[in-house]
């Protein structure tokens, strides 16, 4: 038995970030997206799987610049629109705003990519941090129509509100078992941290009632539970997250000792999960299932899968 230990390490592909800003169409042959982006691709020539990715409340598309470089490194383009600055308790507008993002990818991709980079949008996954992985979740639920179809969901602490009988609209969670109707793959990442008070000044980043174990609890067969017990619902983030909005990302939630290791191992989850119901790759995954406590570079304190 081999251990997928490379996929929590950077990978074979050089990697390019591109931003892509709604008042600068980089090609005439595309308009703008709906949304500024970040994008990060391989420079090598190819064809490669695509992955929507969906930040946090509040935070900035920049915050994961590290987490999308992971991924894109193993072989896969990353589309990461930045949703809002400014929001309030209603996600409505940014479901339909990832929606449009979604539909922009047919003719507008191609178009920011290096050259001889193309993207394989028949291999598309849609995955979001925090309030981005409730409106990753509703997406894939239909709560707003795309034209692509999606094979695989990523959701990491994604949180419906603020506790149970407290969720921000339109609300994901039913508190039904395996109520979901997904026609895809489901992977729920989870901090132990989350639902821990950093100060007695501010809650939980992730609550228990709304947060990783009650959107695992709703999803049908496939899908994918990974706790990583002592690391915080921000340990995702870059090393560094500047201006206000990024110090405050050191003081609002729990958080563990550093964020490269929780970092590597979201990213490495996600790159075995992509593989596998992206590409029919399985045994980085079925690796992580079988012997979570010698592939993850982390301590788990769940590792439940539904087959």
């Amino acid at each position: 038995m081999s251990y997928p230990c490379h996929v929590f390490k950077t990978g074979k592909h050089t990697v390019k970030l591109i931003s892509v800003h709604q008042e600068d169409s980089q090609s005439s042959a595309s308009s703008p997206p709906p949304k500024p982006l970040l994008v990060s691709a391989p420079c090598e020539e190819g064809e490669f799987p695509v992955l929507v990715f969906l930040h946090g409340f509040l935070l900035y598309n920049s915050f994961y610049t590290q987490l999308l470089q992971h991924i894109s490194s193993h072989g896969f383009i990353v589309v990461a629109p930045q949703l809002y600055t400014i929001a309030g308790p209603d996600s409505s507008e940014e479901i339909s705003d990832a929606a449009k993002t979604t539909d922009w990818l047919i003719n507008g991709l191609v178009h920011i990519l290096p050259n001889h980079v193309q993207p394989n949008l028949n291999k598309l996954a849609i995955a979001g941090h925090s309030r981005g992985g409730k409106v990753a979740f509703a997406l894939a639920l239909g709560y707003a129509k795309t034209s692509l179809t999606f094979s695989a969901l990523m959701a990491f602490d994604p949180v419906d509100g603020m506790d149970k009988g407290k969720q921000t609209n339109p609300p994901i969670l039913t508190y039904i078992p395996h109520s979901f109707e997904l026609k895809m793959a489901a992977l729920v990442i989870g901090s132990g941290l989350g639902g821990l008070k950093k100060n007695l000044f501010f809650p939980p980043c992730s609550p228990q009632g709304v947060s990783h174990q009650d959107f695992f609890d709703e999803c049908k067969s496939p899908a994918c539970h990974l706790v990583a017990k002592d690391y915080g619902h921000l340990d995702i983030l870059d090393d560094e997250t500047k201006g206000i909005r990024g110090k405050s990302t050191y003081c609002l939630c729990a958080h563990g000792k550093a964020r490269e290791p929780m970092r590597s191992f979201v990213g490495g989850a996600m790159v075995a999960f992509m593989r596998a119901y992206l590409e029919g790759e399985m045994e980085d995954l079925w690796s992580l299932r079988d012997n979570p406590e010698l592939a993850i570079p982390v301590a788990v304190s769940i590792a439940c899968f539904q087959d």
